[in-house]
């Protein structure tokens, strides 16, 4: 939709505005890979021209940019990693946890190889500190399979475990980039749905990946 509907967007009105919905119905602030299916969909659609595009979200302004090999890479805010230490909770056992804002909220999980990852029950959500994250967190539990490779799954707050997660993947690189003292860099990180880049500067994070339409909808809206 049209910026100018979102009454609390205070930025140009005429950008498309990006909003989501968990799959509870509740609102969402961010949604990487959401973004670039977004972006994918004004393309083939012919609503903006191919090229370089701004997008309104409720975490603030992202940019996206189509790639050579098909793939799209979007700006997605800084990652702000926390040095409060914090925990998850899941069949009984407590992990320490790393919180990272990406325009809403993480607790990121180090695991120590990927058989514990793969065995995790992920259909309920974790327990975490309720007072830390008041309005519910995304769980990434994350093992490192190299300095700049990643294996991680994850359970978001409203919607149980999914394939992927984009800002989930940026706080697990964040995470991981400052835990080996690099506090920029490069990071792959591979998710059930496939494999995305990561890439951390001083101030903004980015991210690229494939982003493909498989169906058309449609939906009625209330008055």
């Amino acid at each position: 939709m049209r910026a100018e509907f979102i009454t609390d967007w205070a930025g140009d009105p005429e950008l498309w505005f990006m909003d989501y919905r968990n799959g509870d119905g509740s609102i969402a602030e961010m949604c990487g890979n959401g973004l670039r299916v977004f972006v994918r969909h004004l393309w083939e659609q012919g609503l903006v021209d191919q090229g370089r595009l701004d997008i309104a979200t409720r975490a603030g302004l992202r940019t996206a940019w189509p790639q050579d090999d098909g793939r799209i890479k979007v700006s997605m805010g800084a990652a702000r990693v926390s040095t409060e230490p914090t925990w998850v909770e899941l069949d009984g056992r407590r992990h320490p946890a790393t919180t990272v804002d990406v325009g809403n909220p993480h607790a990121v999980v180090v695991l120590d190889d990927e058989a514990e990852l793969a065995a995790l029950d992920l259909s309920r959500a974790p327990s975490f500190d309720a007072g830390l994250y008041p309005a519910g967190v995304n769980v990434e539990f994350v093992v490192a399979s190299s300095r700049q490779r990643l294996a991680m799954r994850v359970h978001e707050r409203g919607v149980g475990e999914t394939m992927s997660c984009g800002t989930g993947i940026v706080a697990t690189a964040a995470a991981h980039l400052v835990r080996t003292g690099q506090l920029t860099g490069h990071v792959e990180v591979e998710v059930p749905g496939g494999l995305l880049d990561v890439q951390i500067d001083e101030d903004q994070a980015y991210l690229c990946g494939p982003a493909v339409v498989v169906a058309h909808g449609s939906v009625i809206l209330p008055d």
